[in-house]
């Protein structure tokens, strides 16, 4: 079952996949209906996507979800990971093909006369023979119009269905009528064409809506297609080919040169390059051999290698990237709330014009006939389907395409919020840099060895993560088996400062300045050398036992080589750049100098990091936050958009709204430039959805545009709003 970050503890995700909406007030009277069930705490429809997430209290089950959803008038079905959403966009456009050719087949005979009209000559069909060629668009290729438009009588709210057919159903009832009542022999003038053109042209717009959406959800898709249905595992020395859900954690796998890696794991035998270009956007393959790590749906290169599997189905990070997105597309940005409040109040209002527009033209004007004509192009130019497709469309192909090239994007929320950002704030370790610090210089005090102090050192830091602690252990072992290696008891890391512990039963201290003098040791014999060092952009770490200073450790994290040009495109961007570190002032100062960075923070203690983006925010200004440890989660949590380095650790990826799935700085500001782009495509499809509406609605009212062309208008209003949005997939990051 799908989960949303919204949902409150103790509660639950359901997802429905939603049919037979056609506009936003669909979407809203869905909501309604699953929001009046009790124990449903909230609950969010997304019209492009059509699917419903609702968070519920555990006593709520789906299957009443799904049953109101059927009694405000459209079909659901719950969507869980074994039974997962059919994507039948394919076939629905199919269907609406079919559909639209057969209205046109008989729509054509009644618009010839009227175009020969244009050109001079006039001639009509008998009107029995209008009456037969409509009547089938009418009654039966309309027939949707009526039973989605009666569904919404019944739930006291209105649609586009409902215009679509009080409109279509007033042309084609006025045609009858000046048929009936004509003299014998006359010809009356009848409006059949008007009422199945429209009906045609809504058809053609479902179609073409239909094929513009499924383009929109291409991303998924591709992501989808990239897992491989079998997997060659090992089974008792032999290679049998086994589908991939019978693959478990542990499983041995082999993966020929050209074939899709088909789970995660480890690369136990071989060499090989890796296409991960689907997965993170990474250009060029990488290199893979004994210890790295494999991605499923990556495509491996010249090498045969075998895997030891490590995740597999739901776990692998390709099925986490696609809930990612699906989770994303199938929220609701901010804008939309606004958009949803209109759509709400947008039908009735229009069938208050439209009956404004039949009675003035009927008593005022005493042309009843015209009267009904106009309220018809009042009822078909207000279709509010563009405007329910407005903003989750542009949503969708943003986070889709986004997707493609290494940036996920959680939810709507981030991808809206991030086209403010105007300051972004970096952690330094890991994300500006390479994140592997190297050993560089031991100073030792008087009296004491280079040797001791790494031998106790790397006691100290055997089993730690911290990219220092790394750094000394490999150092460790470059300097060979002479260094001897006590086993530390004990071992206390304290966050920011360092670690201690016990060795040989004395207390031993690894870590900053602060840390040993809240020990009580003096580091006055090494402060000059200290000093020194740090400004030169090294880390310094102090090293004491029993009490007493036995010398500093130098590391040296180098500058990845995209920062400076990451740096230089989001100062292109109009936004200024912060860092915030943890490492000593003279080593932030000298990365920052370096990298271009406008402000500097350091030392920072990890609690202290939320505290100054909670600063900066203070001065007005929107914040991102970008970083890639558990230290830097608090951070981005309290930014306005947290943006976490793919390379960094889960908790990080969890509280950021963006992950980046490749360490490269320089798609923070492709991620700022494509929520731009998402943002300026929502505001021009508003726009286009709104204008049409404010132009067409006083036009109708006023007698100055014929059902057919309103027709025309309402259908291609759905179709420029979806086709402005497929701009978007032509977009690419600068990082490429």
């Amino acid at each position: 079952m799908p989960t949303d970050p919204s949902v409150a503890a103790g509660d639950l995700s359901t997802e429905l996949a939603i049919g037979e909406m056609t506009c936003a007030a669909c979407a809203g009277r869905v909501e309604r209906a699953l929001a009046a069930i009790p124990g449903v705490h909230a609950a969010s429809v997304n019209l492009a996507t059509e699917r419903a997430t609702v968070a519920h209290a555990a006593s709520t089950d789906s299957a009443t979800l799904a049953a109101a959803v059927v009694d405000a008038g459209y079909t659901a079905q719950v969507i869980t990971s074994e039974t997962p959403a059919v994507d039948d966009h394919a076939e629905r456009a199919s269907r609406e093909l079919r559909a639209v050719l057969a209205a046109a087949a008989l729509s054509l005979p009644l618009v010839v006369p009227m175009l020969a009209g244009l050109a001079g000559a006039h001639w009509m069909l008998p009107p029995w023979l209008q009456f037969a060629l409509a009547t089938p668009v009418q009654f039966v290729l309309g027939a949707r119009f009526y039973r989605a438009g009666w569904n919404a009588l019944r739930a006291r709210s209105g649609n586009m269905d409902l215009l679509v057919a009080l409109g279509t159903s007033a042309g084609y009832g006025l045609s009858v009528q000046q048929w009936l009542a004509a003299p014998a022999g006359s010809m009356p003038h009848l409006y059949f064409e008007a009422s199945a053109v429209v009906i045609t042209l809504v058809l053609l717009g479902k179609w073409l809506e239909a094929r513009a959406k499924r383009q929109t959800t291409e991303a998924i898709r591709l992501l989808a297609a990239l897992r491989p249905d079998v997997a060659r595992v090992v089974v008792d020395g032999v290679e049998r080919e086994q589908p991939i859900a019978n693959v478990r954690v542990g499983d041995l796998v082999v993966v020929l040169p050209g074939e899709r890696i088909p789970v995660d794991g480890e690369v136990l035998e071989g060499r090989t390059h890796v296409d991960e270009s689907l997965i993170t956007g990474e250009s060029l393959p990488v290199m893979r051999e004994p210890g790295g790590r494999v991605t499923g749906g990556a495509v491996n290169g010249e090498g045969r290698i075998l895997v030891r599997t490590l995740a597999v189905g739901a776990e692998t990070a390709l099925a986490r990237i696609i809930r990612l997105v699906e989770s994303a597309q199938a929220g609701k940005a901010p804008i939309q709330r606004l958009v949803d409040r209109v759509a709400a109040v947008f039908v009735p209002v229009v069938l208050v014009i439209a009956l404004v527009t039949l009675l003035g033209w009927g008593f005022l004007g005493g042309d009843w006939s015209a009267a009904v004509i106009n309220a018809v192009a009042v009822l078909v130019i207000a279709c509010p389907c563009a405007l329910g497709l407005a903003t989750p469309t542009a949503i969708m192909a943003g986070t889709g395409v986004a997707a493609q090239h290494g940036i996920l994007i959680k939810d709507a929320e981030a991808l809206e919020i991030a086209h403010a950002v105007r300051v972004v704030a970096f952690d330094k370790t890991g994300t500006l840099t390479e994140g592997r610090p190297r050993l560089v210089t031991i100073v030792p005090a008087p009296g004491v060895s280079e040797d001791r102090v790494l031998a106790l050192a790397a006691a100290l830091e055997r089993g730690s993560e911290h990219p220092l602690a790394r750094a000394v252990l490999e150092a460790a072992s470059t300097r060979g088996t002479g260094i001897p290696g006590s086993a530390a008891a004990d071992t206390r890391a304290i966050p920011g400062l360092g670690l201690e512990a016990s060795v040989d039963g004395t207390a031993v201290l690894i870590g900053t300045e602060r840390l040993l003098a809240g020990r009580g040791v003096d580091p006055a014999a090494l402060a000059d050398r200290a000093a020194g060092l740090a400004a030169t952009g090294h880390t310094v770490s102090w090293l004491a036992h029993d009490g007493r200073l036995l010398g500093l450790l130098a590391f040296r994290d180098e500058l990845r080589p995209q920062s400076t040009a990451a740096i230089a495109t989001l100062r292109a961007l109009g936004v200024r750049t912060v860092m915030i570190s943890g490492d000593g002032a003279g080593a932030a100062q000298a990365i920052a100098l370096e990298a271009g960075i406008d402000e500097v923070h350091a030392p920072v203690l990890p609690g202290d990091k939320a505290r100054v983006i909670g600063e900066i925010r203070a001065t007005g200004v929107t914040v991102a936050m970008v970083g890639d440890g558990i230290n830097d989660a608090p951070a981005l949590a309290a930014a306005d958009v947290g943006i976490a380095m793919g390379s960094g650790t889960e908790i990080a990826m969890h509280a950021a709204g963006i992950t980046l799935m490749r360490p490269d700085p320089r798609l923070v500001a492709d991620a700022l430039d494509v929520s731009r782009r998402t943002w300026r495509k929502i505001r021009e499809n508003l726009f286009w959805a709104f204008i049409y509406n404010l132009v067409g609605i006083p036009l109708a009212a006023a007698g100055l545009l014929n059902p057919v062309i309103a027709g025309a208008a309402m259908a291609f209003s759905s179709v420029s709003v979806v086709g402005n949005t497929l701009l978007l997939k032509r977009w690419r990051p600068s990082a490429r």
